[in-house]
């Protein structure tokens, strides 16, 4: 037996002002979806934005249903909008604002296991890591270089063969 330590590295913007702009707008634009979001359950909204490697960018919100779990997260709809727009497309970033109605989320919000698998298996079709920058309404803005990252140990196709 051997002990195994897994790091990870991150970066951590302070605030938008850190930003670049062309960050900036997809912030946006997951603020402007977020604040769409169905989240009449939880009074928890997040916001997506994906960018395509060809510029076009896609956006998606969360959208919540009282036959709980039927609902779907903000990450997935984005991604799979993009997706099903953009078959043979790549992703090159994907950016997350969440906010809730009962408090200030001023911590970032990372997204779920369910997207974390979801974006693996782009990352790991694309054979190119994704970008993923994620935060709450306020405060700090985290960006990953990849999925793996977020999920070290990820299950992917190479387990089905």
């Amino acid at each position: 037996m051997r002990d195994h330590k897994i790091t990870t590295d991150f970066t951590i913007y302070e605030n938008v002002d850190e930003l670049s702009s062309s960050q900036k707008k997809l912030l946006l634009k997951a603020i402007e979806i977020r604040d769409q979001a169905y989240a009449p359950y939880s009074q928890f909204s997040v916001g997506a934005a994906v960018l395509m490697e060809n510029g076009e960018i896609f956006t998606g919100n969360n959208q919540e249903n009282a036959a709980y779990p039927s609902g779907i997260c903000a990450e997935r709809v984005a991604i799979w909008t993009a997706m099903a727009s953009l078959p043979q497309g790549r992703i090159k970033t994907i950016f997350i604002s969440a906010r809730s109605d009962k408090t200030i989320v001023d911590r970032p919000v990372a997204p779920c296991g369910a997207c974390r698998q979801a974006i693996a298996e782009y990352e790991t079709r694309q054979e190119e890591d994704i970008e993923i920058f994620f935060t709450g309404e306020k405060g700090k803005i985290v960006k990953s270089n990849s999925i793996k990252d977020l999920l070290p140990w990820m299950f992917d196709n190479s387990m089905l063969s």
